[in-house]
């Protein structure tokens, strides 16, 4: 990267300078600060699930898996160092008492469908991502709020509604119903922690009914009208139905309200103002490893550069433009200025899932292997974390003359992961590698998606993966080429030094078009 850095002459950064400049200007122009996002994120959902249903696991160090890959772990393990995506074997070394629970995607899907029925009162267009997150735009709900009562804003919560024998009274009504502590905020989760209860102004009340002709004592609360008392209303009512906690963040647009919601992790929520300043002074500051979509190969081509934070992206904009792909370097912009996406997809469940890499010539099977299988592994880990699975997986290859082609296949049943999806694709790369022979296969990008996206909640019936792939070779997706590189969203040829998407995750969603031969645009 350094080396094609020393390339760039002075006359081509001047330009680049002139041009960058003016897209800034113009991204200035189009800066939104009118809507209210909130991205809401459970916290350590699935071992949270588990630690909830199983008090045994209460104060153990937890991870939900398998020893070949792990989804999530509790905060009792992460202090050992054990991480989501992190294999199972290796997890047990770093933490030799850790208790790995199997992944139960029923039940993490029941539980996903009563948070988002409160998320529905509240944007009725929300946006789930996976099972434990969601986009929300409160916009229109925060102006409708403002000439409510107080009445209309008030909830009970019971602190005596645990029997003597230490069980949950089941008579009580479930909006008064909480967990064990009461006003403790899962207190199976988290240590040294404040309830929103207690954080809230309470009055106390006594509620007479036929069914329960004894006198209860109830707490209430009464939230506010402002995005803050909102989005802790939420959370509140998200604890009282689930006894699960969800940390928020509060932005003008979907990039700065996900990094807002990692802000006060866990059960926590931050929120930046609708204000240019407030917002510029958020992302200063911040490591571009903060950033959604900023993965581990781009932070590595950043830092080559000397790049570390938000603030250095946009003071290196001029060789940025020079040494990534139009598409990349715009993506930078937007995060250096803190703008990003006011619009949600109204059906916002992914429909595919892919990862790519772009690399110096690679020309000998045995490395072109694998790449693929360690492309193949971080897709799995990205679709199992979300819970999700699918039925086509394509390849997509970039050869040296940046001619790009694509082969997909089908598979009976939906795989999601690594052994799975690598099954697939390397016969993939052998029918392309067999294509080109005698000669070796000269390749500078190389990526692996899966479509056909659904929930494995939903599955009925899971079959392992046919191994007679070469047999149906007649089902594999014929050849596309793209003979040069274009700008997806302009048309245009791509300027740089450097070929298209250096780096990246994508994501599509909302697509009706079931072509598997369209891929990666």
């Amino acid at each position: 990267m350094m080396q094609l850095k020393d390339k760039i002459t002075s006359q081509q950064l001047l330009k680049a300078q002139l041009q960058v400049d003016k897209l800034v200007m113009e991204l200035e122009q189009s800066r939104d600060l009118s809507c209210t996002i909130v991205h809401i994120d459970m916290d350590a959902f699935y071992a949270a699930v588990e630690m909830r249903d199983n008090p045994e696991l209460k104060e153990k160090p937890i991870a939900v898996g398998s020893m070949s890959m792990l989804s999530t772990s509790n905060y009792h393990a992460r202090r050992f160092g054990v991480r989501a995506a992190m294999p199972g074997f290796i997890a047990k070394k770093l933490c030799p008492h850790l208790t790995i629970v199997p992944l139960n995607f029923e039940k993490y899907g029941q539980v996903s469908k009563e948070v988002r029925k409160i998320l529905a009162q509240y944007d009725p267009n929300f946006m789930p991502v996976g099972l434990d997150e969601a986009y929300l735009n409160i916009t229109e709900y925060l102006e409708e709020r403002q000439n409510w009562p107080e009445d209309k804003r008030k909830y009970f919560y019971k602190t005596d509604n645990v029997t003597e024998n230490g069980k949950q009274d089941l008579n009580a009504p479930d909006e008064l119903k909480l967990n064990e502590d009461a006003l403790s905020s899962s207190p199976i989760l988290f240590e040294d922690n404040t309830s929103l209860a207690e954080e809230q102004p309470t009055t106390t009340t006594h509620l007479h009914t036929e069914e329960q002709r004894d006198q209860q004592l109830l707490n209430s609360i009464v939230f506010g009208t402002s995005a803050e008392e909102v989005v802790k209303e939420i959370r509140f009512r998200i604890e009282q139905k689930t006894r699960l906690t969800a940390s928020a963040g509060i932005a003008p647009n979907t990039m700065l309200a996900k990094m807002c919601s990692d802000q006060n992790k866990p059960n926590g929520q931050f929120r930046i103002p609708p204000d240019r300043q407030a917002v510029m002074d958020f992302i200063k500051d911040l490591p571009i490893r903060k950033v959604p979509g900023i993965g581990k190969v781009t932070e590595k081509l950043l830092k080559a550069l000397g790049i570390l934070t938000c603030s250095e992206l946009y003071q290196q904009r001029a060789p940025i433009s020079l040494l990534f792909s139009e598409t990349s370097w715009r993506n930078f912009m937007d995060i250096s200025l803190g703008l990003g996406s006011t619009h949600l997809e109204k059906d916002g469940e992914r429909k595919s899932m892919s990862t790519e890499r772009t690399f110096g010539e690679m020309n000998t099977a045995e490395d072109q292997y694998d790449l693929c299988q360690e492309l193949c592994k971080d897709l799995a880990q990205d679709l199992q974390k979300e819970g999700l699975k699918g039925k086509t997986v394509t390849l997509k290859l970039k050869n040296v003359n940046f001619e790009v082609k694509t082969r997909a296949f089908t598979v009976l049943s939906s795989v999601s992961t690594e052994e799975e999806i690598f099954a697939v694709a390397k016969e993939l790369l052998r029918t392309e590698t067999d294509s080109v022979a005698p000669h070796p296969l000269r390749l500078r990008l190389m990526g692996v998606r899966v479509s056909g996206i659904i929930q494995e909640l939903t599955e009925e019936i899971v079959c392992p993966v046919k191994n007679n792939i070469t047999e149906n070779s007649k089902r594999i997706g014929s050849l596309g080429k793209a003979p040069q590189s274009m700008n997806p969203t302009t048309g245009t040829k791509r300027s740089g030094l450097m070929p298209p998407q250096s780096a990246s995750k994508k994501v599509k969603t909302c697509s009706s078009s079931r072509n598997i031969e369209t891929f990666f645009k």
